[in-house]
């Protein structure tokens, strides 16, 4: 690396690859500049403004998301300067919509009916279900941005809340463009943009379509990729789970031999969501349908908890050795009289490709037959 590519971030040098941005550069370095619109892997379009930044010799600020680093460059990320702006385009973005989340006027008394109200389906609009994890509530507390609840914009467009998966809150949206983006840079999905013929501006599907009339996929990295309330599982709504209220487990999804990363949200010993972990590959946050939406067999009443053994035509519960000890006399009694090609072995999508190979060895070595089928289509 050529030693005159350093630029300096808070007195700090830093060395830089021709071609990264400031923000590149110092999220690299782990110095913390705030951003809304910015997702890893897209272009830049520096929609949001939170990631300005002060540069020696620049008259104005500069959104360091898209502004590229220079030999020589000097940034203040937190001058007072910077810190006003953001505090200020804060406070626009907190009125531009039904962000009702840091009321000062809910009282103790009131707020066990509130949170209660706000999980109904038809009602959540009273307290967004990103309530503890949206990026705009954060740098709203952060920065101080202060607002007048009688000045927040009345929604414009209904919920949309038909989809299976995916519940709209367009009056949550603040215009960041992250899912758009999510859509058709990390996903090739293309299925939204922005409508600048609507007013005001919209997220839209081709025709304003519900997600459930057009080519959407449902991978819900939009979701993932929402800053705030405006896309959200619509398992988080039923459920009226708040998504800080989870403890995250990260672990790798079975449905099938890629091995994705994900984080499951678990809350009493049970599974209420699903995110893809954005910082380990192969998959770096992405999910299809199944990986982030299909945990419900996981939590499902009706799934077998222990092995069951037919007697007199009924079930009863049994031990793992007596049920597994039962299948291998049979299994040999079965191999003994009508030869190895009598059996079939079936296995499944929701285990891993490990478990799955020891099931094939299973099969070929000890059985001694070729009649193994998996199926991924669940």
């Amino acid at each position: 690396m050529n030693s005159e590519n350093i630029i300096t971030i808070n007195g700090q040098p830093f060395p830089f690859t021709p071609g990264e941005t400031i923000l590149q550069v110092a999220q690299r370095n782990g110095v913390l500049i705030p951003t809304l619109c910015h997702l890893k892997g897209a272009r830049p379009t520096g929609t949001c403004g939170i990631c300005l930044v002060e540069v020696e010799g620049e008259k104005d600020l500069v959104e360091s998301c898209a502004f590229p680093a220079e030999p020589g460059l000097a940034v203040d990320t937190d001058s007072s300067q910077v810190v006003q702006e953001r505090r200020t385009i804060l406070e626009l973005l907190m009125v531009s919509g039904e962000h009702n989340c840091l009321f000062q006027d809910v009282g103790d008394d009131s707020w066990a009916d509130f949170q209660t109200k706000a999980t109904d389906l038809e009602e959540h609009q009273d307290i967004c279900p990103a309530y503890g994890v949206c990026g705009l509530q954060a740098l709203a507390i952060q920065y101080g941005a202060e607002i007048d609840p009688s000045q927040l914009r009345s929604a414009q467009y209904p919920v949309e809340t038909v989809n299976p998966f995916i519940v709209r809150d367009f009056s949550r949206c603040i215009l960041c463009g992250r899912c758009i983006k999510a859509c058709n840079e990390i996903q090739v999905n293309n299925v939204i943009d922005f409508d600048s013929e609507d007013s005001p501006t919209k997220v839209v599907t081709d025709g304003d379509r519900a997600l459930k009339d057009s080519d959407c996929v449902f991978c819900g990295e939009c979701v993932q990729a929402c800053p705030v309330g405006a896309l959200v599982p619509k398992q988080d709504i039923l459920d009226g789970h708040l998504p800080a209220e989870a403890k995250m487990i990260r672990t790798t999804c079975s449905y099938c031999g890629v091995g994705c990363q994900l984080y499951l949200h678990v809350r009493d010993n049970k599974v209420i969501k699903v995110t893809g972990d954005e910082e380990t590959g192969p998959n770096y946050g992405s999910l299809c349908v199944k990986g982030r939406f299909g945990y419900d067999f996981i939590n499902d009443p009706e799934r077998l908890k222990t092995p069951l053994i037919r007697e007199n035509g009924s079930f009863r519960e049994a031990s793992w050795d007596e049920a597994l000890k039962l299948v291998g006399e049979k299994l040999a009694l079965i191999k003994k009289d009508s030869g190895p090609d009598s059996i079939g072995v079936l296995t499944s999508a929701r285990i891993t490709n490990e478990e799955n190979y020891v099931a094939q060895k299973f099969t070929r070595a000890v059985i001694g037959t070729n009649n193994i089928d998996h199926c991924a289509r669940l």
